[in-house]
């Protein structure tokens, strides 16, 4: 994806926000295999979608090519540390719960996507409008 990240602050409610975040995870992680992020639940299962939102700002950090769907266990700790080393994003998710859940719960999806967000933008990594 190229050019400025929507701005998440915008007026509209959290209905408003809550699209464009997800706007955001689609075109950062678009012509990526095995992701198509159409929700916060679903989408994530495999936990291939967190791996490449990761390797879009990070793709020294692991070789997204070499990842399988079914290795969710794999997938969710690869993500959730690099998140960790490489953004400082609190890791808000545990991968036993997520390995557990064939679905995983959609609030808590979108709360760490939010805070992964916000640490990108903290450490600059993701450009925001400005008012």
């Amino acid at each position: 994806a190229t050019g400025p990240a929507p701005h998440l602050r915008r007026s509209g409610g959290a209905a408003s926000v809550k699209a464009m975040l997800l706007e955001w995870c689609r075109a950062r992680t678009r012509g990526y295999q095995h992701v198509d992020v159409q929700n916060f639940s679903g989408s994530w299962g495999s936990g291939l979608a967190f791996c490449a939102l990761l390797h879009s700002f990070f793709p020294d950090a692991f070789d997204y090519a070499a990842l399988q769907p079914g290795a969710r266990r794999h997938n969710f700790t690869l993500a959730f540390a690099t998140a960790e080393e490489r953004a400082g994003c609190a890791q808000l998710l545990d991968v036993e719960d997520m390995v557990r859940l064939a679905v995983p719960d959609a609030k808590c999806i979108y709360t760490y996507v939010q805070e992964l967000y916000r640490c990108l933008v903290a450490k600059g990594l993701v450009r925001t409008r400005k008012r």
